[in-house]
Protein backbone atom coordinates (compact mmCIF):
# COMPACT_ATOMS: atom_id res chain seq x y z
CA UNK A 1 0.00 0.00 0.00
CA UNK A 2 2.97 2.07 0.81
CA UNK A 3 5.66 1.14 -2.26
CA UNK A 4 8.49 3.39 -2.06
CA UNK A 5 8.03 4.39 1.76
CA UNK A 6 10.36 3.43 3.92
CA UNK A 7 8.62 2.60 7.69
CA UNK A 8 10.52 3.94 10.80
CA UNK A 9 9.98 3.88 14.53
CA UNK A 10 11.22 7.16 15.94
CA UNK A 11 12.09 7.97 19.40
CA UNK A 12 10.45 11.00 21.06
CA UNK A 13 10.38 11.86 25.11
CA UNK A 14 7.47 9.50 26.25
CA UNK A 15 8.21 6.22 23.48
CA UNK A 16 8.06 5.38 19.91
CA UNK A 17 6.21 7.19 17.14
CA UNK A 18 5.32 5.10 13.90
CA UNK A 19 5.59 6.17 10.90
CA UNK A 20 6.19 5.86 6.67
CA UNK A 21 7.98 8.27 4.63
CA UNK A 22 8.31 8.57 1.26
CA UNK A 23 8.46 10.81 -1.85
CA UNK A 24 10.63 14.30 -2.34
CA UNK A 25 9.69 17.99 -1.82
CA UNK A 26 8.87 19.76 0.93
CA UNK A 27 7.61 17.79 3.79
CA UNK A 28 4.01 17.35 4.49
CA UNK A 29 2.56 15.30 7.59
CA UNK A 30 -0.22 13.16 7.41
CA UNK A 31 -2.38 12.61 10.07
CA UNK A 32 -5.18 10.18 10.54
CA UNK A 33 -8.82 9.73 12.93
CA UNK A 34 -10.50 7.31 14.92
CA UNK A 35 -10.56 3.67 14.67
CA UNK A 36 -8.11 3.67 12.14
CA UNK A 37 -4.16 4.09 11.56
CA UNK A 38 -1.99 5.90 9.32
CA UNK A 39 -3.55 3.47 7.06
CA UNK A 40 -6.13 5.83 5.77
CA UNK A 41 -4.00 7.66 3.84
CA UNK A 42 -2.80 4.52 1.01
CA UNK A 43 -5.10 5.53 -1.43
CA UNK A 44 -3.28 9.27 -1.28
CA UNK A 45 -0.24 9.61 -0.02
CA UNK A 46 1.90 7.36 -3.01
CA UNK A 47 0.39 10.20 -5.28
CA UNK A 48 1.65 12.82 -2.58
CA UNK A 49 4.70 11.86 -2.65
CA UNK A 50 4.84 12.86 -6.05
CA UNK A 51 5.13 16.30 -5.04
CA UNK A 52 6.16 16.43 -1.48
CA UNK A 53 8.32 13.97 1.09
CA UNK A 54 5.04 12.72 2.83
CA UNK A 55 5.18 11.53 6.68
CA UNK A 56 2.34 9.27 7.91
CA UNK A 57 2.42 8.57 11.12
CA UNK A 58 0.16 6.46 13.66
CA UNK A 59 -0.99 9.34 16.50
CA UNK A 60 -0.54 8.20 20.58
CA UNK A 61 -2.41 5.29 21.46
CA UNK A 62 -2.88 3.86 17.79
CA UNK A 63 -1.71 1.63 15.26
CA UNK A 64 1.67 1.16 16.34
CA UNK A 65 3.20 4.15 18.30
CA UNK A 66 3.58 4.55 21.83
CA UNK A 67 0.44 4.31 23.71
CA UNK A 68 1.07 4.98 27.49
CA UNK A 69 -0.86 4.23 30.60
CA UNK A 70 -3.23 6.76 31.66
CA UNK A 71 -3.69 9.63 34.43
CA UNK A 72 -6.44 10.90 36.12
CA UNK A 73 -6.70 14.11 33.98
CA UNK A 74 -5.76 12.12 30.85
CA UNK A 75 -3.00 14.30 30.54
CA UNK A 76 -0.96 11.46 28.46
CA UNK A 77 -3.69 11.75 25.98
CA UNK A 78 -4.24 15.43 25.85
CA UNK A 79 -3.63 16.78 21.78
CA UNK A 80 -0.63 19.05 23.72
CA UNK A 81 0.94 15.44 24.45
CA UNK A 82 -0.11 14.06 21.14
CA UNK A 83 1.33 16.99 18.96
CA UNK A 84 4.41 16.90 20.83
CA UNK A 85 5.10 13.64 19.66
CA UNK A 86 4.47 15.04 16.21
CA UNK A 87 7.01 17.27 16.54
CA UNK A 88 9.31 16.03 18.12
CA UNK A 89 8.90 12.90 15.22
CA UNK A 90 9.36 15.76 12.66
CA UNK A 91 12.27 17.13 14.04
CA UNK A 92 14.27 13.59 14.37
CA UNK A 93 13.35 13.21 11.16
CA UNK A 94 15.21 16.02 9.54
CA UNK A 95 11.87 18.84 8.83
CA UNK A 96 12.13 21.92 11.16
CA UNK A 97 9.23 23.43 9.28
CA UNK A 98 6.43 21.44 7.21
CA UNK A 99 2.80 21.50 6.14
CA UNK A 100 0.08 19.14 8.20
CA UNK A 101 -3.23 17.57 6.89
CA UNK A 102 -5.24 16.56 9.80
CA UNK A 103 -8.58 13.93 9.47
CA UNK A 104 -10.69 13.44 12.34
CA UNK A 105 -8.90 13.29 15.65
CA UNK A 106 -5.68 13.70 13.23
CA UNK A 107 -7.35 16.88 12.62
CA UNK A 108 -7.59 17.93 16.65
CA UNK A 109 -3.92 16.74 16.52
CA UNK A 110 -2.69 19.28 13.93
CA UNK A 111 -5.01 21.78 14.97
CA UNK A 112 -3.19 21.74 18.62
CA UNK A 113 0.06 21.15 16.65
CA UNK A 114 -0.58 24.79 14.83
CA UNK A 115 -1.05 26.31 17.75
CA UNK A 116 1.81 25.02 20.02
CA UNK A 117 4.68 24.86 17.84
CA UNK A 118 4.16 28.09 15.16
CA UNK A 119 7.51 28.21 14.12
CA UNK A 120 7.45 24.95 12.25
CA UNK A 121 3.85 24.99 10.54
CA UNK A 122 3.63 26.65 7.09
CA UNK A 123 -0.07 25.55 6.64
CA UNK A 124 -2.79 23.21 7.80
CA UNK A 125 -5.65 21.34 6.02
CA UNK A 126 -8.01 19.89 8.41
CA UNK A 127 -10.28 17.01 7.29
CA UNK A 128 -14.21 16.74 8.20
CA UNK A 129 -13.99 18.40 11.45
CA UNK A 130 -14.62 21.79 13.46
CA UNK A 131 -12.66 22.90 16.49
CA UNK A 132 -13.54 20.58 19.31
CA UNK A 133 -14.23 23.43 21.74
CA UNK A 134 -17.11 25.18 19.25
CA UNK A 135 -18.37 21.75 18.44
CA UNK A 136 -19.11 20.58 22.46
CA UNK A 137 -20.70 24.78 22.45
CA UNK A 138 -22.87 23.92 19.46
CA UNK A 139 -23.96 20.69 20.51
CA UNK A 140 -27.71 20.39 19.73
CA UNK A 141 -29.88 17.23 19.75
CA UNK A 142 -29.27 16.22 16.42
CA UNK A 143 -25.54 16.16 16.71
CA UNK A 144 -25.29 13.85 20.04
CA UNK A 145 -26.96 11.80 17.90
CA UNK A 146 -24.87 11.61 14.76
CA UNK A 147 -21.73 11.90 17.16
CA UNK A 148 -23.09 9.61 20.07
CA UNK A 149 -19.41 8.23 20.45
CA UNK A 150 -18.52 11.29 21.52
CA UNK A 151 -20.37 10.68 24.60
CA UNK A 152 -20.05 7.31 25.45
CA UNK A 153 -16.23 6.80 24.70
CA UNK A 154 -15.68 9.84 27.42
CA UNK A 155 -17.28 7.46 30.12
CA UNK A 156 -15.23 6.42 33.08
CA UNK A 157 -12.51 3.64 32.46
CA UNK A 158 -13.28 0.99 32.07
CA UNK A 159 -16.82 0.94 31.08
CA UNK A 160 -16.42 2.09 27.30
CA UNK A 161 -13.51 -0.04 27.35
CA UNK A 162 -14.69 -3.56 28.36
CA UNK A 163 -17.64 -3.16 26.45
CA UNK A 164 -15.69 -2.50 22.92
CA UNK A 165 -13.25 -5.58 23.90
CA UNK A 166 -16.58 -7.51 23.61
CA UNK A 167 -16.44 -7.34 20.02
CA UNK A 168 -14.37 -4.96 18.88
CA UNK A 169 -14.65 -5.84 15.21
CA UNK A 170 -18.36 -5.47 15.32
CA UNK A 171 -17.74 -1.92 17.31
CA UNK A 172 -15.25 -0.44 14.55
CA UNK A 173 -17.19 -1.77 11.70
CA UNK A 174 -19.76 -0.17 12.95
CA UNK A 175 -18.14 2.98 13.29
CA UNK A 176 -16.66 2.62 9.61
CA UNK A 177 -20.57 1.93 7.96
CA UNK A 178 -22.04 4.49 9.78
CA UNK A 179 -19.89 7.53 9.11
CA UNK A 180 -18.85 6.18 5.78
CA UNK A 181 -22.73 5.15 4.85
CA UNK A 182 -21.68 1.65 3.80
CA UNK A 183 -18.34 2.45 2.24
CA UNK A 184 -16.50 -0.89 1.10
CA UNK A 185 -12.72 -0.33 2.98
CA UNK A 186 -11.65 -3.58 1.51
CA UNK A 187 -8.09 -5.39 3.12
CA UNK A 188 -7.23 -2.63 4.77
CA UNK A 189 -9.71 -2.87 7.23
CA UNK A 190 -8.11 -6.08 8.85
CA UNK A 191 -5.55 -3.96 9.03
CA UNK A 192 -7.18 -1.57 11.33
CA UNK A 193 -9.10 -3.92 13.08
CA UNK A 194 -4.85 -5.75 13.93
CA UNK A 195 -4.29 -2.93 15.62
CA UNK A 196 -7.46 -1.38 17.20
CA UNK A 197 -8.43 -4.81 18.89
CA UNK A 198 -5.69 -4.45 21.28
CA UNK A 199 -6.75 -3.72 24.80
CA UNK A 200 -3.63 -0.96 25.06
CA UNK A 201 -5.65 0.90 22.25
CA UNK A 202 -8.94 0.71 22.93
CA UNK A 203 -8.03 2.67 26.15
CA UNK A 204 -5.70 4.76 24.67
CA UNK A 205 -8.11 6.01 21.93
CA UNK A 206 -11.12 6.11 24.57
CA UNK A 207 -8.46 8.24 26.71
CA UNK A 208 -8.32 10.41 23.28
CA UNK A 209 -11.89 11.16 23.80
CA UNK A 210 -11.89 11.91 27.23
CA UNK A 211 -8.65 14.32 26.72
CA UNK A 212 -10.61 15.97 24.10
CA UNK A 213 -13.94 16.31 26.91
CA UNK A 214 -11.61 18.13 29.82
CA UNK A 215 -8.15 19.01 29.79
CA UNK A 216 -8.17 19.46 25.70
CA UNK A 217 -10.80 22.12 26.62
CA UNK A 218 -8.81 23.46 29.36
CA UNK A 219 -5.96 24.52 26.66
CA UNK A 220 -8.53 25.18 23.64
CA UNK A 221 -10.22 28.23 26.47
CA UNK A 222 -6.62 29.19 27.71
CA UNK A 223 -5.22 30.16 23.82
CA UNK A 224 -8.87 30.89 22.08
CA UNK A 225 -7.87 34.47 21.47
CA UNK A 226 -4.69 33.56 20.56
CA UNK A 227 -4.79 33.50 16.23
CA UNK A 228 -3.02 31.37 14.11
CA UNK A 229 -1.14 33.04 11.65
CA UNK A 230 -0.92 30.48 8.66
CA UNK A 231 -3.12 29.14 6.16
CA UNK A 232 -6.08 27.14 7.47
CA UNK A 233 -8.18 24.85 4.83
CA UNK A 234 -11.16 22.90 5.88
CA UNK A 235 -12.30 19.91 3.78
CA UNK A 236 -16.21 18.30 4.70
CA UNK A 237 -17.66 15.44 3.30
CA UNK A 238 -20.82 16.58 1.76
CA UNK A 239 -22.99 13.94 2.88
CA UNK A 240 -21.37 13.36 6.62
CA UNK A 241 -22.50 15.51 9.81
CA UNK A 242 -20.01 18.36 9.99
CA UNK A 243 -21.54 20.38 6.97
CA UNK A 244 -24.83 19.70 7.90
CA UNK A 245 -24.55 20.89 11.55
CA UNK A 246 -22.31 23.32 11.56
CA UNK A 247 -20.13 26.22 9.48
CA UNK A 248 -17.08 25.49 8.84
CA UNK A 249 -15.70 28.11 7.32
CA UNK A 250 -17.05 30.49 9.31
CA UNK A 251 -15.79 28.94 12.57
CA UNK A 252 -12.18 27.69 11.69
CA UNK A 253 -12.28 31.79 10.48
CA UNK A 254 -11.90 32.29 14.12
CA UNK A 255 -8.87 30.92 14.69
CA UNK A 256 -6.47 31.79 12.20
CA UNK A 257 -5.69 35.67 10.72
CA UNK A 258 -5.50 34.55 7.07
CA UNK A 259 -8.38 33.67 4.70
CA UNK A 260 -9.75 30.09 5.77
CA UNK A 261 -10.97 28.34 2.61
CA UNK A 262 -12.82 25.23 2.59
CA UNK A 263 -14.96 22.86 -0.10
CA UNK A 264 -17.35 20.46 0.39
CA UNK A 265 -16.55 16.79 -0.67
CA UNK A 266 -18.49 14.51 -2.11
CA UNK A 267 -18.02 11.87 0.35
CA UNK A 268 -18.88 10.45 3.52
CA UNK A 269 -16.64 11.43 6.62
CA UNK A 270 -13.59 9.19 5.73
CA UNK A 271 -12.53 11.55 3.02
CA UNK A 272 -8.97 9.98 1.86
CA UNK A 273 -11.00 7.06 1.13
CA UNK A 274 -13.84 7.62 -0.37
CA UNK A 275 -12.50 10.39 -2.80
CA UNK A 276 -9.23 10.18 -2.84
CA UNK A 277 -8.95 12.30 -5.79
CA UNK A 278 -10.51 15.26 -4.62
CA UNK A 279 -8.41 14.59 -1.43
CA UNK A 280 -4.79 14.92 -3.77
CA UNK A 281 -5.67 17.54 -5.77
CA UNK A 282 -6.86 20.17 -2.91
CA UNK A 283 -3.77 19.19 -0.83
CA UNK A 284 -1.63 19.47 -3.48
CA UNK A 285 -3.30 22.76 -4.95
CA UNK A 286 -3.28 24.44 -1.05
CA UNK A 287 -0.22 23.13 0.07
CA UNK A 288 2.06 24.08 -3.30
CA UNK A 289 0.42 27.73 -3.33
CA UNK A 290 2.22 28.17 0.00
CA UNK A 291 5.53 27.98 -1.22
CA UNK A 292 5.28 29.83 -4.81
Amino acid sequence: MFNGFKSKYVKVKKGKVFCRVGGEGPPLLLLHGYPQTHLMWHKTAPELSKRFTVVAADLRGYGNSLAPTSDIKHYNYSKREMASDMKQMMIKLGFNKFFVAGHDRGGRVAHRLARDHRKNIIALSVLDICPTLDMYELTTRDFAKAYFHWFFLIQPKWLPEKMIMSDPRKWMKSCLDKWSGNHKFGKVEENYLKCFKQPKRIHGSCEDYRASATIDLDHDKQDRKKKLNIPVQVLWGSKGVIGKQFKPIKIWQRYTQKKVIGYPINSGHFIPEQNPKATIKHLTDFFLKKIK
